[in-house]
């Protein structure tokens, strides 16, 4: 399971979105990049689409989840 607290990328907020995890300054929850990726889209599309999130969020996302399957 991904550590998400070790991503300065993102950020937990009791009653917000839940309390899902989303990318910080915003109310975008991360599993939405995710979710956007599996069904085709890309990186600059999903940036495109969800303006509030930036390249360098969405990158930091990505290399964590690749480093905690890495370590898997």
């Amino acid at each position: 399971m991904l550590d998400w607290n070790e991503c300065s990328a993102v950020e937990r907020v009791a009653g917000r979105v839940s309390g899902a995890w989303v990318f910080k300054g915003t109310r975008i929850p991360v599993r939405a990049l995710f979710e956007n990726l599996e069904d085709g889209a890309t990186v600059d599309q999903f940036l495109q689409w969800f303006p509030g999130v930036t390249k360098e969020q969405a990158l930091a996302v990505l290399e964590h989840a690749e480093k905690s399957l890495a370590a898997a």
